[in-house]
Formats: structure tokens, sequence, C-alpha cells
């Protein structure tokens, strides 16, 4: 008996300890270029298969499936940008982003009345049309593109470092954080609210949008602050729902002819550019890995954001 109570004592000192060390090396893959920068996380190169020939909605391909290789580490937000650094970046630079918002509207106790959207020209990034308070660790939202690209350039010049917006390369190999399913966390959409922010139980519930739902509950019929769910793989939070968000690349119909060593896909004329991610609002087909939405730059909605890259 006394021999079994030191093999349990053994076995939970290693275990411990090897929480202990998984705990260092994450730390250790994470940093901070000032106090009100976001935090980032090392990503290292890699390999792997961009895109899915599974066709959820018609004139939205994400084919064909391509190998890309991720030549070497970048440096991805470990949260979206919150709205505690996006203010310091509009105090400190005298940046404002420009009024209008899409937001939801819509009443339950009105004749069980559907939700829907609205162009509101009151909302902003401060007041994105939400019923619930908002918070200054809830991510911005009514951001379009060319606001989140001031405050990369921004970032930049505050800290000499190259900051940017992830790719949609780059940022769907740290989102599937080497999983080849759908989801971070697996093939089904319904067990995936511990993963992150989607449109569930609770807001089908609140706010009733007339599509399908994950049947499951995440605890937030609306926006949650960012990192209240668990981390992928990479260490990263929220990277399927809670906001949309902006990447560097000009939305392609197809990936014909896309480059596979992870750059982006740029062009002055461009019209549609991509954002990724899914959000708290998105039926589970759009909060896939691979689902790439398509926006014009100037787009500003209360389920948009963006998170940060760096070079290394």
């Amino acid at each position: 008996m006394r021999k079994l109570g030191q093999i349990l004592k053994d076995l939970l000192l290693f275990l411990t300890l090897s929480i202990s060390m998984t705990d260092r090396a994450d730390a250790a893959n994470e940093f901070q270029d000032c106090d009100i920068c976001p935090v980032l996380v090392r990503i290292e190169a890699g390999r792997f298969s961009m895109g899915s020939s599974e066709v959820t909605e018609p004139g939205r391909l994400e084919t064909p499936v391509h190998d890309v290789t991720i030549g070497k580490p970048f440096a991805l937000g470990k949260y979206e940008v919150s709205n505690r650094e996006f203010q310091a970046f509009v105090q400190a630079a005298g940046y404002e982003p420009q009024m209008g918002c899409r937001v939801h509207v819509g009443d339950h106790a009105v004749l069980n009345e559907m939700f829907h959207w609205r162009d509101d020209q009151h909302a902003s990034w401060r007041l994105p049309g939400f019923r619930q308070p908002i918070t200054d660790s809830m991510p911005a939202t009514c951001v379009s593109r060319m606001d989140a690209l001031a405050y990369v350039n921004w970032l930049s010049n505050k800290t000499g470092r190259l900051y940017r917006l992830p790719s949609e390369s780059e940022w769907e190999y740290a989102a599937r954080a080497n999983s080849s399913e759908s989801y971070p966390w697996g093939a089904n959409p319904h067990v995936g609210c511990t993963e992150g922010n989607v449109y569930d139980r609770s807001s089908r519930a609140d706010i009733d949008f007339g599509w399908v739902f994950a049947d499951c509950e995440d605890g937030y019929a609306e926006l949650a602050p960012v990192g209240r769910f668990n981390p992928n793989a990479f260490g990263l939070h929220d990277m399927i729902g809670n906001v949309y968000e902006w990447t560097a690349d000009c939305y392609r119909s197809t990936y014909d002819q896309a480059p596979n060593d992870g750059q982006p896909v740029t062009s002055e004329a461009c019209e549609l550019w991509s954002v990724r991610g899914g959000s708290w609002i998105t039926r589970p087909s759009r909060n896939r890995v691979s689902f790439r939405g398509r926006d014009a730059g100037d787009s500003r909605y209360n389920y948009f954001g963006f998170r940060v890259a760096r070079d290394l």
C-alpha cells in the first residue's frame, strides 16, 4: 500500500511538472512590444492544405485545395484587437473612424419580430449597437479594413516593428493549428461552444436571425470579451467566432493560381477583401476554418474586427 501511495505521488509530481513545463513553453512563445500593444504568439513555419472541396453555398468556392508552405515564423495576435487597444490608438494617433455601422435590430416582444440588419449612421466602434454593455476587453467592432490598416501602421511606427494584417493563408494555417478538420476542434459544429463565441442556442433564443445555429451553449448571446474560450493548439483565442477578421488579401472567387508561399494577393483595384473566422451571429457552415467572407474595405459591421500579424 505504501509503495502504491509513492507511485501515485510520483505520478502527480510528474503531471504537475509537465503542466508547468507546458505553461513555460507557451509563455516563451508569447511576447508584447509595448504595454498597450497586442500580445503576440510566435507561429512556427510549416506546411498545410488550404481550402476545402466542401460546397456549402453556391458561388462561395474554397477550391482548389492546394498545399501552402509558410516558409518562416511569424507572429499573430493571441486575441482579436480589443476596445482598450483600439482606444489607445485613437487617442495617440488622433484617428477617428467614420461614423456609421451595420447593426442588428428587432424585438421578440413585438409579434415575435425577426431580427434584421440596419445601417445606422449614428453607430460606431464606440457605440456598436449591442444591447449589452460594451467593455474594454471586448473586440473592437464597426472597424473597416482601412481602420485596421491605420492601426497596424500606427503600431509599426510606435514600435519600429513591421505590423500588418495576416494573409489569408497565414490566417488559415494558424486557425487550423495542424488540424485538417472543418473546425479547430473537429468535424462537429455542435460541440464547439467551449472553443468560441458562435451563434448558439442562447443566441437563437434571444436574437433570432432565422438561420441554423450551433446546438450548444457558449454563454454569450452577443459579443464576448476576448480570450474567454479555449485556445487552439497554437495558443490563439477566438480564431473561430466572436468577430470576423480582416485579412491582407483581395478576395478571389477561387484559388486558381493562388500563391503557395503564404504571401497575400493584393491589388489597388480590389473591390472585395477577404475576411475570416465567422462571428457571434454566424451559422455553423460559415464558422469553418476554410470559409471566406468577401466585403468592401470600407465596410463597418458590428460583427467585424481584426487581429494583427507581425514579421519576426
